[in-house]
C-alpha cells in the first residue's frame, strides 16, 4: 500500500486557531466545493454555472471553454498552467477558484491489476473507487462512489455496515475518475478514443438515486465531448431500486441501467435488502420495462450476488426468469465475496453453473462475474472507508440524505463489452 498526498488540494486537517473557521466551517465549505480559504474548485461545476461565472467576470463563453479544456480534456491542476489564458485573468480566477482534486491516502493495486485508491475529502471524509482492467482486452471501468457510507443495510454487503455520512459532490464523484487518469497518465483525453480507462460505473460506495442531482451533473460532466469524454454507452449506473428515479435517470442521462435485484420475491428481498419494502418488487420491474435507456443493443443489467442456500435454489432461477419476463435484461451472476463479519457463503461453482443454465434456457444470458481484487477488498460488495458517520447538523447543505449498496469490483466489467 502506497500512501500519496496530492499537493494541489488544499488541506483542512489543522485544527482551527481560535479565531479561525471551526469545523464544522470546514463541513459546510467541503460540501459546497470551497477550500478552507474560501476559494472555490472550478471541478465539478457545471458548464453552465461556469458560464454564469465567467459572465459575471466579464468573460465571454470562449473563456468557458479554454478552462473546460485545461480542466477536463488536459487534466491541469494549477490555474497558472493555462498558458493561453492572460497572466491576469489568471490571477482573477486564482483568487476566487483553485482546481482540486481528492487526497489519496491509500493507493493499492491487486494481484490481478486491479486497482483501489482511497481519496480523502477536504472534510476528511473517505470514499474508495476501483478501476477494473478488462482481462481480454488493454481497457476498463472505473467503479466510482456517489456516497461517503450507505444506510440499506443490504446484509451481504460490507459497505452496508458503513452508516451514511453524506452524499459526495458533483465535484468530488467526477474527481475520482480523474484521480485515476492521474494514475494512468491519460492526460490530455485521447483523440482516437483509445484509452485504458474506458468506461465508468456507477457501482462503488452509496446509491446513485439517492444523490442523483449530483450524480447527473458529475456524469454530464464527463460524458461532455469537449473534456473528459466518455460515451453514454461507456457508463452504466447501478442502483438497488430507487423507483421514482428510475425513469427520470433514462431520460436526462440515457445511460446504462443495473439493477441490484438479488432475490426473486418480496418475502426474500424484503430479508436481505431493506429497501425492497419501500419499493417492491413489482414496481421496481414496472419502472424497468418503462426505462429509457432500455434497447435491443443495451439490456438492462440485472445484478445477482449468490449466496449459498438462501437464493440460489433451481426454483429461485425460475422465478426470476418469470419476474423479468417484458423486460430486455441480462443477468449477472456474481460469486458472494467474504468479507470480515460476514455470515453469508459462497455458492459452490458447480451450482451457480446450473442456475445460470436455467436461466440461459429461458432465453435470458446469464454470465458468471467471477471476482477481481478479492486480495485487496476491491471485489463486489467489499468496499467500506473508516469515515464515521457525522451530525445531521453538521452536514445540511450536502444535498438529500439516502442509502447507499455497494456493487463495485468484477461488476465493472459490464460496461467494458
Amino acid at each position: 500500500m502506497t500512501d500519496v498526498l496530492t499537493e494541489n488540494a488544499p488541506q483542512t486537517d489543522a485544527p482551527a486557531t481560535q479565531d479561525g473557521p471551526s469545523l464544522s466551517d470546514f463541513v459546510t465549505r467541503a460540501a459546497n466545493g470551497q477550500a478552507a480559504d474560501g476559494r472555490r474548485d472550478l471541478v465539478g461545476i457545471t458548464r453552465e454555472e461556469l458560464t454564469e461565472l465567467m459572465a459575471d467576470m466579464g468573460e465571454s463563453k470562449f473563456r468557458v471553454k479554454q478552462l473546460w479544456n485545461w480542466i477536463y480534456n488536459r487534466g491541469v491542476t494549477n490555474i497558472d498552467d493555462m498558458t493561453n489564458i492572460s497572466k491576469k485573468l489568471r490571477d482573477r480566477i486564482s483568487q476566487d477558484f483553485y482546481v482540486g482534486r481528492p487526497v489519496l491516502t491509500a493507493d493499492q493495486k491487486s494481484s490481478d491489476d486491479t486497482h483501489k485508491w482511497l481519496m480523502k475529502f477536504h472534510d476528511g471524509n473517505e470514499a474508495e473507487t476501483v478501476y477494473i482492467p478488462d482481462r481480454n482486452e488493454d481497457r476498463g471501468a472505473v467503479c466510482i462512489s456517489s456516497q461517503v457510507g450507505c444506510t440499506l443495510t443490504c446484509k451481504f454487503c460490507h459497505t452496508g455496515t458503513q452508516l451514511l455520512v453524506r452524499n459526495l459532490t458533483p465535484g468530488e464523484i467526477v474527481s475520482q475518475f480523474m484521480v485515476a487518469r492521474d494514475s494512468y497518465g491519460e492526460w490530455p483525453t485521447p483523440a482516437n478514443g483509445i484509452r485504458r480507462l474506458s468506461n465508468i460505473v456507477m457501482m462503488g460506495m452509496g446509491e446513485p438515486l439517492f444523490n442523483y442531482e449530483n450524480v447527473r451533473d458529475a456524469l454530464r460532466i464527463a460524458m461532455d465531448g469537449e473534456g473528459i469524454s466518455i460515451s453514454r454507452r461507456r457508463v452504466t449506473l447501478s442502483t438497488s431500486g430507487v423507483v421514482p428515479e428510475i425513469v427520470r435517470c433514462g431520460e436526462e442521462l440515457g445511460v446504462g441501467l443495473a439493477i441490484s435485484l438479488h432475490a426473486p420475491d418480496d418475502d426474500l428481498r424484503n430479508e436481505i435488502m431493506p429497501i425492497n419494502k419501500k419499493y417492491p418488487l413489482k414496481e421496481l420491474m414496472d419502472a424497468c420495462r418503462n426505462y429509457p435507456g432500455m434497447s435491443n443493443s443495451r439490456p438492462i443489467t440485472m445484478e445477482y450476488v449468490m449466496l449459498k442456500g438462501v437464493n440460489d435454489k433451481p426454483e429461485h432461477a425460475r422465478a426470476l426468469a418469470k419476474l423479468v419476463k417484458g423486460i430486455h435484461c441480462k443477468f449477472n451472476l456474481i460469486p458472494f465475496n467474504k468479507w470480515p463479519g460476514s455470515d453469508y457463503e459462497c455458492t459452490p461453482t458447480n451450482d451457480i453453473k446450473k442456475f445460470a443454465q436455467i436461466l440461459l434456457d429461458n432465453g435470458y444470458e446469464a454470465p458468471i462475474r467471477w471476482p477481481r481484487g478479492r486480495d485487496i477488498l476491491a471485489a463486489c460488495g467489499q468496499l467500506k472507508s473508516e469515515s464515521q458517520r457525522l451530525r445531521k447538523s453538521r452536514v445540511s447543505g450536502c444535498g438529500k440524505s439516502g442509502a447507499g449498496v455497494d456493487d463495485s469490483g468484477d461488476e465493472a466489467v459490464v460496461a467494458a463489452q
